[in-house]
This record gives C-alpha cells, structure tokens and sequence, in this order.
C-alpha cells in the first residue's frame, strides 16, 4: 500500500471512524433503511466482475431502502469517459461511481470529484455496518488528508492462471523465478503449437497493472528523486522480458489484449498461462471447462524479490451529488458484511476479515481446489504486495499511457529497449515536473 498514507494524523482518523462506526454511529438508535425511500440513485459502474456480482442482487436493496437504482454501465476506459465528462461540467446526474484509488485517487481528489464519507460513516451507519473490519490499508489508499473517498469493495492483483495438465503433458515445471518463465514458455511452444503459451495485457492504457509486478520483481520502480526510472537497469530489463514474451509466445493481435480477451482465450483453453486479474476467477472458470486443469500462483520472484501488485476497487459519492446521504446508504449496503459475504462466494475477494475467515466462504474455497490455491494467491498479495501501478503523481492516468507506449513499440518490434524507454523517460520527466508545478499553484 502507499506509504504516504502511513501519517499519524490519518491513522487517528481512521480509528475514530472506526469506533464511532464499529458504535453503530451517532444516531445508530435512528438509523432506518427507508429514510431516502422514493428517491432515485444513479450508479456509474464498471462492467467488470465485483460491480457485475453485486448488481444481482440491486432488486434487494430496492427492496429494503424504498429507492430506485439506475444503473449506468460501461467498459472501464468507456466508463472513466463517461465520468471525467460529468464531472468537468459539475453535473449531478452521477451520484455513486467505482473507483480505483491507486489510479485516479490523487486525481480525483484534487480535482474535488469526491464526496467525504467521514462524517457520514460516524453518523449514517447502520448498527452492523462494522466499519473497523474494513482493510486499514486500503482505507488508507482512499484517504487523501482527513478526507475518506470511499469504500473498499474487493482486493485484487494480477495472478498467474495456468494449465497443470499442459504443463506436465510438456514436461514444464511451474516457473520459479522470472528467469525460468520464458524457458517454460519456449518448451510449452515447441511442446504443442495450438496453443499460447503465454498471455497478459497488451492494450496500451490497461498494461501497466501488469508489468508494474515485472518492473518490482526486477528490483524496479518508476520514479526516483523526481526522474522517470524506465531506463534503470531494472526497467529496460522488466521491459524487455514483458514485451518478448508477449511477442514470441503471445497471441495474435496482443497489443489489443484487456482482460475481456485474456479470460476468454484461457477458459476456451487456448491459452497455457495468463497473467490477469485475480478478479477474473469466476470468468476463466465459466462454464466449468478450467476447474480441474487450472493452478493459481503469484509471479514469480525475480532479482529485486518478489513484490506482487495488489489494488482494489472503491464505491464513491460524487462530490456533486444531490443524495450524497441516500448514495451512502447505497454504498454502505454494497460494502456490508453480509452483501460481500455473498460476493466473496463469487469469486470478489473480501477486504473484510470477518468475510474471509467466515466458514461459509472456507467451505467455498474446500469444494475446489482452484479455489484455495487462488485465496492462497490473493492473501500473498495482501501480504506483500505494493500499489505502485503507474507512476506516484496526480497525472498517474497520463503516466500509464507512456508505459504502454514503449512497451508497445517493444512488442511491434519498431523501437530497441533503450530507444523505447529514452523516448517514454522524456516524456515522464515532462509529465512529473508539470505535475509538480501544478501541486504548487
């Protein structure tokens, strides 16, 4: 998680929110679910699996609050377009929308898109709310200052998906180290040529969630002293390796790749190993065709260790929101112990203890063993795992794109390694010094 968040003043706040929360609030007494009935909610979310499992049961909170919940949904670069445009004309047209701190946070939070949910945790939460059982550190990467932007709806990183049947019908031992992950796809190449070896995101914006995990194990990170890092050692090597294998063992067309396609092309089985989301469980286990061949691991370790990538959504209320109370209540209703017990069985991997540690969800993860191998996966990555996906500025959005721009031109083969991150470390240099600029106007 980010340092920064570690600062005293903040931590205060979080436990204050907590024992008042945990206290079942100010007006706990009061609290009733039919307070905003009759109102009408708009919910910006994204077509992804966390806001896709929690939409099956929107009729249920209909039902218990009284309000109407309009659902707008889109792909998530379409669903950003679609926010950035509402909030640039101050419209109160959204009233809840997800979020991604590690992202767009900063962003977000200077540009006052967030509504505070501070003061409505102390005093609009329901008795069994329990907001102390919340993950203290991902609360900590949706607070900007004493403002809290939201509520952790999963935990998620980039895991590896693979083929346990293919790999010993080819002989292939599970990589232990980056080094030997490209051997083990040359062997699974030349073992059967129907089938990708190896496979993770090539579109340009959405690549960075994944290379950051080959940049840290490399012994990398993105910025040093105010300087782009691309050109470290570390980060043309992390380049290199990222960009050859989706090159000579990719699919077709990878720099098109998002995680709608990776799922796809593994659960078909066209695929031996996909570095994805660990959201993507349900979606490469659809259809029941994965459940028996598939492992579930971390990346592993390379020269700089091992330092997994670990995020996760929010649920925020926009600052320009007419209902900010009643788009609480939604919020906190879909951040509840017992609707993320239910995600959990989904496949959203819990940001609260008590979900994860629930005998129903143990019994979850005991009838396949997919399932337990990919919860062992999920908690390496809330263990040891970092934020750091992009570069740590309020133009982190910017930064990501310039990412994908070299590793992009490594994977077309247009540019060399030291061409391709020289061109991006100019402009990240350019980005950062404006950022900074900006942060002191």
């Amino acid at each position: 998680m980010r340092q920064a968040f570690a600062r005293p003043a903040l931590r205060r706040t979080l436990l204050v929110l907590a024992a008042a929360a945990c206290a079942g609030g100010v007006h706990a007494q009061e609290f009733n679910w039919k307070k905003h009935q009759g109102k009408t909610l708009t919910f910006l979310a994204n077509n992804n699996p966390v806001a896709n499992a929690l939409l099956k049961y929107k009729a249920e909170f209909e039902q218990q609050t009284g309000m109407t919940l309009k659902v707008d949904s889109y792909q998530e670069q379409q669903m950003r377009q679609r926010l950035v445009t509402v909030m640039n004309s101050r419209s109160d047209e959204v009233d809840v929308f997800m979020s991604l701190p590690s992202r767009e946070g900063l962003q977000f939070a200077k540009a006052g898109w967030y509504a505070d949910l501070s003061e409505l945790v102390k005093t609009a939460s329901a008795r069994d709310y329990d907001f102390g059982d919340l993950s203290a550190g991902m609360l900590k990467d949706a607070s900007y200052g004493k403002q809290l932007t939201g509520i952790p709806m999963n935990v998620e990183g980039p895991v590896l998906y693979y083929r346990k049947d293919l790999l010993q019908k080819c002989g292939v031992a599970l990589p232990r180290n980056l080094g030997e992950l490209e051997a083990a796809a040359g062997k699974l190449k030349a073992c059967d040529a129907g089938v990708t070896p190896f496979v993770s995101r090539g579109l340009k914006p959405a690549l960075p969630f994944t290379y950051s995990v080959f940049l840290h194990n490399m012994g990398g990170q993105y910025m040093q002293d105010g300087k782009s890092q691309l050109c470290s050692k570390p980060g043309q090597d992390s380049l290199a390796l990222y960009a050859k294998l989706l090159k000579d063992f990719g699919p077709p067309g990878v720099v098109n790749y998002s995680f709608y396609q990776i799922s796809s092309l593994y659960r078909e089985g066209k695929a031996a190993m996909a570095f994805e989301s660990s959201n993507e469980l349900r979606n490469v286990m659809e259809g029941g065709a994965r459940l028996k061949d598939t492992g579930v691991a971390v990346l592993p370790a390379g020269p700089g260790g091992s330092h997994p990538t670990v995020i996760g959504w929010t649920m925020s209320v926009s600052a320009h929101s007419k209902n900010k109370e009643a788009a609480w209540y939604f919020v906190q209703w879909a951040t509840s112990p017992a609707v993320q017990a239910r995600l959990a069985l989904d496949g959203v991997a819990p940001p609260r203890s008590a979900v994860s540690q629930a005998a129903g969800y143990k019994a979850w993860t005991d009838e396949q063993p997919v399932r337990a191998e990919w919860v062992a996966a999920v908690n390496e990555l809330s263990r040891t795992g970092t934020s750091e996906v992009g570069y740590p500025i309020g133009a982190n959005p910017a930064s990501r794109d310039f990412i994908g721009q070299a590793a992009t031109e490594l994977i077309l083969g247009q540019k060399t390694v030291a061409q391709a991150c020289a061109d991006a470390d100019k402009q990240l240099d350019a980005l950062i010094a404006k950022d900074a600029k900006d942060g002191k106007d």
